[in-house]
């Protein structure tokens, strides 16, 4: 197969966007790696949020061989991930007004910690009012969004704003608006969305970030193994017990 054939067309794109995330949000990473590596050494804790598609970048995050044990996901019922039943119930979810300060009541949340909000296009009311009200309390967002939606979109929160516009540090994933990198004369639609692989990478760059830094200081990053190397379910437990009070999946 070419290098023009749909495949290697998708794969060059999202290399291409890569490689901007790479050049132009440099500076972006290495703040939002060092907050959090801040969140970290001053006993804060740290959550990640997204809905939708954009759920599965922050579940990568969590309990994640390689990744930093203290990442809890904050879940919202029905908008992580298609498995709500009919799935566009999770879109409309997200245009809700009032259930980001409902989740946020009911979270462990609170000042001092730090939150990931995750929405490609953030114009809907539930990561708006998300990021919002966890500024209200407290807590360091930052925000992974594509900012194009800003100017291309209208917001469909009652303030017109954006997530980008009520987060500490904005994270831009580059992605075009309508997440579809690929066209062709007889397909009826764009396809091949490519959010999900810059905006994971993105992250791990930020995650990968926060625990060099935090080795920089002279503290430990909190890393998780792989349970599937000799070794790795002992060391886990270790990590996990030590920051017990700062993990909220094991219990």
């Amino acid at each position: 197969m070419s290098d023009r054939a749909p495949a290697g067309q998708f794969l060059d794109a999202a290399i291409g966007l890569l490689r901007r995330v790479r050049d132009e949000e440099a500076d972006s990473i290495a703040a939002a790696g060092t907050l959090l590596a801040d969140t970290v050494e001053n006993g804060g804790r740290l959550f990640a949020f997204g809905a939708g598609h954009s759920s599965l970048a922050a579940q990568d995050l969590v309990y994640r061989a390689g990744g930093l044990a203290l990442m809890n996901l904050l879940a919202v019922p029905g908008v992580v991930g298609v498995d709500v039943m009919p799935a566009p119930l999770g879109s409309a979810l997200e245009r809700v007004d009032g259930l980001a300060s409902a989740v946020l009541d009911s979270s462990p949340l609170r000042e001092g910690d730090a939150l990931l909000i995750i929405s490609l296009s953030g114009r809907n009311a539930l990561p708006v009012e998300m990021a919002m009200s966890a500024r209200a309390l407290g807590v360091k967002v930052i925000g992974v969004t594509s900012v194009a939606y800003a100017s291309e979109t209208k917001s469909r929160h009652a303030s017109g704003t954006y997530l980008k516009d009520h987060c500490d540090l904005v994270l831009d994933s580059k992605i075009a608006v309508g997440d579809a990198e690929l066209t062709l004369d007889n397909v009826p639609a764009p396809f091949a969305p490519a959010s999900t692989v810059v905006t994971s990478a993105l992250l791990q760059a930020v995650m990968a970030t926060t625990a060099a830094t935090l080795a920089d200081r002279g503290v430990e990053p909190p890393l998780l193994r792989s349970g599937n190397v000799d070794g790795g379910h002992d060391w886990n437990r270790r990590v996990m017990e030590r920051y017990r009070d700062r993990i909220f999946y094991r219990h």
